[in-house]
């Protein structure tokens, strides 16, 4: 089984969605053979932005573009290179201002490209990475589930199911910004969360 764990907190330290996400693959690593994960830090080894470079590059045949391009091209391969040969994905996801953070957002744009992780058709866009689990741990400062608030679940929610992720579980762990009391409960529940996908 080929884990590919997603750690997308700005932090290094203390991150709690990192936390959780290094739980989870833990205990999958655990409950299953012939593992091998590969872990990528967002923060640590950022992706660049999706700017006006990248796109004239993306949108270069490949046999047409220069040294950068190809350069910076191949940068997205490689990371697509990785979800395609995952059997599993663990993300950690916080919120940052009731959305994804920026690196996130940057892995995201990284991996989705037509032709290769989905494909249009004549009755709308089918994602090509099938076949494949999700787990998503998101750790919030406040309490957002299943309220007004939650702007970062639906955009997940759409994203990976855009790309053909459609097998999708989440952990959350709420109210880390409220006071130790909250954060103990809050990492608690996220655990027995975790135990419960997991059986």
């Amino acid at each position: 089984m080929n884990i590919l764990q997603i750690n997308s907190s700005a932090r290094s330290i203390g991150s709690e969605s990192t936390r959780l996400a290094d739980a989870l693959v833990a205990k999958l690593s655990a409950t299953a053979t012939n593992v091998s994960v590969t872990r990528r830090d967002l923060a640590a080894q950022p992706h660049p932005v999706l700017d006006e470079t990248a796109l004239q590059a993306l949108f270069t045949p490949a046999d047409q573009r220069n040294a950068e391009q190809a350069a910076r091209v191949a940068l997205d391969d490689a990371l697509i290179a990785q979800v395609q040969a995952a059997d599993v994905i663990v993300i950690g996801s916080p919120m940052y201002n009731f959305g994804i953070t920026v690196q996130l957002k940057s892995w995201f744009d990284a991996i989705a490209r037509a032709g290769v992780t989905f494909q249009y058709t004549a009755t709308g866009p089918v994602g090509l990475l099938t076949g494949k689990k999700v787990y998503v741990a998101v750790a919030r400062g406040g309490m957002h589930r299943d309220g007004p608030t939650d702007t970062q679940l639906p955009h997940l929610k759409t994203f990976l199911a855009f790309l053909g992720l459609t097998d999708v579980q989440f952990v959350y762990a709420e109210g880390m910004g409220l006071g130790p009391d909250a954060v103990a409960k809050a990492q608690a529940q996220a655990d027995a969360e975790i135990n419960a996908v997991l059986v």
